[in-house]
């Protein structure tokens, strides 16, 4: 859930709901401000309003990177194009291709949020040879994929297979 206070949106990212004996239910909320990335925490009564934020989640559709650094997407929907800043994104478009269709979220006119798949599949583009003998152990090495982003592998990958990573840690997950 996200709540719009003093012109912030702020995502609740976990709540308690407390009842000491026989006193009035607390909640205790920790958030997220969605536009700065700052966390905090708040404490409420069961008698506190907030406002809930409306927000609208499109499929977009990646197209292009530009050359000023901005990442320009196109709604499905629509066929209206957007840009979306490098500083905005962050360090999600390294398991984004072009083309690939990813979810974001908008609050009125204003994206707040991209959402990625849980996983995707990405083609190993340059790694260092396997060594022999270092199979026996869980020795990890680093891999280049095709966006570009460097993640970590097992030794028995090359160059050309096709791999799953998770993208909330980046994570290799097996081959895909």
């Amino acid at each position: 859930m996200v709540l719009e206070q003093d012109g912030r949106l702020l995502q609740i990212t976990d709540y308690l709901h407390h009842t000491p004996g026989n006193l009035r239910s607390i909640i205790h909320i920790k958030t997220r401000d969605l536009q700065s990335g700052a966390t905090g925490a708040q404490r409420l009564s069961s008698s506190d309003t907030r406002e809930v934020a409306y927000l609208e989640r499109k499929k977009a559709e990646y197209l292009y990177r530009e050359s000023n650094g901005n990442f320009v997407f196109m709604d499905t929907d629509t066929y209206e194009q957007f840009q979306l800043s490098p500083e905005f994104v962050g360090d999600k478009m390294g398991f984004v291709k072009e083309n690939e269709v990813c979810e974001v979220t908008f609050h009125g006119t204003t994206p707040v949020d991209v959402e990625l798949p849980s996983t995707v599949v990405l083609e190993i583009t340059e790694a260092e040879p396997a060594t022999k003998g270092n199979t026996a152990t869980n020795v990890k090495k680093d891999a280049v994929v095709e966006t570009g982003m460097t993640v970590k592998v097992p030794a028995h990958i090359s160059v050309g297979d096709k791999v799953k990573i998770r993208t909330a840690d980046s994570e290799f997950l097996g081959r895909a």
